[in-house]
């Protein structure tokens, strides 16, 4: 049932539009697959490797995750600050390991009354203030009100839907401009017009959506994308937001009309600085930096951990990233194998690292016999950990889910946490209760326990340790990779096995994939995942492995939305 608000609301974006068929031409034309840009020149599909081939179904209509709608409304109304609109939307679930998953990303009745509201206030609240108002309007509108109004609409339209409009979408917002007047009786009639095309606008599928229809009919059995609809892409790959005004340009300039053109683009993206904070956020959801606060652990034993600590280990993690990928140019080697990090005084404590410290963090090295790379940091090991022990099943599960891919099943039902016995050692009491000869042994002591296992030199809080409860630390085990037993004596043995295998890096080149789809792996991205995990495996950096996904067929064409 409609509540009275929520009639309210429709009332108004109906009479915002006017006729029904207005409305409707804005609302669903976005869905239809019918509408697009004007036909540019585009990457033809095909002339990579055989991987590159196959390609995966996915939406012609991805919907903007809350933090990319955040972003874009800073950037097209030219704001300083993002609106913080959707503290109050209906809440983004997440479908996967990442935030941008279109699988989960679906417009409810609730999210759609929430874009209206949002809109109805954005462009009430840009259009009150001359300054604000003033800083959306190109410097070279013509002073005729009718011409004005024109150039309004195809300029700001060009933006809000990532390419230039068609002439019937022009003409359909004209209209509505001049109704403004009428809408908003009292204030001036171009700020009233562009008041009531904001809110259309703020409203139309294509701000809402990503629409990738493609450009023209299929060729090879694919639907390439326009230059506009790789360009927005790239934005929202690599800064998570809408293209700049320069990029747009590019793209009608023909400049993302081939694999190279797009590649050089992309490079030159990556080095801005937005495009740190979406490597980092890839990351931050990959090794679910979340679980690093709140953490809860017993002041006697573990006096140093001091409330807060949580925010310092992310900042630790985050800054180590930033440094292996853009200061050192290094890949998932480096960071399941690096000594640097970056350190205040309460995680030097923790580290047993020497030296005079402040809450600033300082780049430091860490003892190579002790640490090496994420999995043996603070973050990781405290947030896998009770409050007095570490939790060696969540280790290891970690391990096998975000670092190797590895399919494991739910636990049972009946699964218990581990009781209290006569055993002296952690691992001996996660033995007992889940090793060969207990019912959970067919993941327990194959997979889990084993990974798990390597960092038992790491007490709950992620310090390091030689014995426990009075007994010498043993971490040796052996997990099998590449059909291979690979033995390690500890957690630092175990990352360079890690780091040395293909299936790290393939999962590692897996993610990468899914973040930069925006949708989960699929069978036919399992070859070009075995190619991009050689290649990091081989060297490549974390960049390049982002480079060769951006250029390759299933970033840049799509199957056509008839297949079966």
């Amino acid at each position: 049932m409609t509540s009275p608000s929520d009639a309210m609301t429709l009332s108004r974006w109906r009479r915002l539009l006017g006729a029904g068929s207005c409305a409707t031409a804005l609302l669903i034309s976005g869905c239809t697959g019918t509408v697009g840009g004007p036909q540019d020149d585009t990457p033809l599909p095909g002339g990579g490797g055989a991987a590159e081939e196959q390609v995966a179904e996915r939406s012609m209509f991805p919907r903007l995750s809350h933090a990319q709608w955040e972003n874009t409304v800073r950037d097209l109304l030219r704001l300083d600050d993002r609106p913080g609109l959707t503290a109050s939307f209906t809440t983004d679930p997440l479908g996967g390991v990442f935030d941008n998953n279109e699988a989960a990303l679906q417009v409810t009745p609730g999210l759609w009354a929430d874009y209206q509201r949002a809109a109805e206030e954005l462009a009430a609240m840009v259009t009150a203030d001359e300054a604000t108002l003033s800083r959306l309007l190109p410097a070279d509108l013509p002073g005729e009100p009718e011409a004005r109004a024109r150039a309004f609409v195809e300029r700001f339209g060009e933006r809000a839907y990532c390419r230039p409009l068609e002439a019937g979408e022009v003409d359909t917002y004209v209209a509505l401009f001049g109704r403004g007047k009428d809408l908003f009786a009292g204030q001036d009639p171009f700020a009233a017009g562009v008041r009531a095309t904001l809110e259309a606008f703020l409203q139309s599928p294509h701000f809402v959506y990503r629409v990738e229809v493609g450009a023209g009919p299929a060729k090879g059995g694919l639907v390439p994308l326009s230059g506009h609809e790789i360009a927005t892409k790239l934005a929202y790959l690599f800064w998570n937001t809408m293209p700049s005004d320069e990029l747009l340009q590019a793209a009608k300039a023909g400049e993302l009309s081939s694999r190279e053109g797009v590649r050089a683009y992309a490079a030159r993206m990556l080095e801005d600085p937005r495009a740190r904070e979406v490597v980092g956020a890839f990351h931050r959801q990959l090794y679910d930096y979340k679980q690093y606060h709140d953490l809860n652990k017993d002041p006697d034993l573990f006096p140093e951990f001091v409330p807060g600590m949580g925010d310092a280990m992310q900042r630790e993690a985050e800054l180590f990233v930033d440094h292996v990928v853009f200061e050192e140019g290094g890949g998932l080697t480096d960071l399941l194998t690096a000594r640097t990090a970056f350190v205040n005084d309460e995680l030097a404590a923790v580290y047993g690292v020497q030296g005079q410290f402040t809450s600033d963090f300082q780049e430091v090295e860490l003892d190579p016999a002790q640490r090496s790379g994420l999995l043996t940091r603070l973050g990781f090991l405290a947030a896998k950990a009770t409050a007095r022990e570490p939790d060696s099943i969540h280790r290891g599960v970690f391990v096998n889910l975000r670092i190797l891919c590895a399919f494991l099943p739910p636990p049972p039902d009946n699964a218990t946490s581990l009781p209290p016995g006569e055993h002296a050692t952690n691992r001996e009491r996660v033995a007992a209760h889940t090793g060969k000869g207990t019912c959970g042994a067919a993941c327990h002591a194959a997979l889990i326990n084993p990974a798990g296992f390597a960092f038992e030199h790491y007490d709950a809080i992620g310090k390091f340790r030689t014995t426990d409860n009075g007994v010498p630390v043993n971490a040796a085990d052996v997990y099998v990779l590449g059909g291979e037993p690979r033995t390690y004596a500890d957690a630092i043995e175990f990352s360079q096995v890690l780091a040395e295998s293909s299936e790290a890096h393939a999962c590692y080149a897996k993610r990468w994939i899914e973040f930069a789809h925006g949708r989960a792996a699929s069978d036919e991205d399992r070859a070009l995942v075995g190619e991009l995990g050689e290649a990091s495996r081989g060297g490549a950096s974390t960049k390049e492995l982002i480079l060769q996904i951006v250029s390759s067929t299933p970033f840049l064409a799509r199957v056509p939305a008839e297949a079966p």
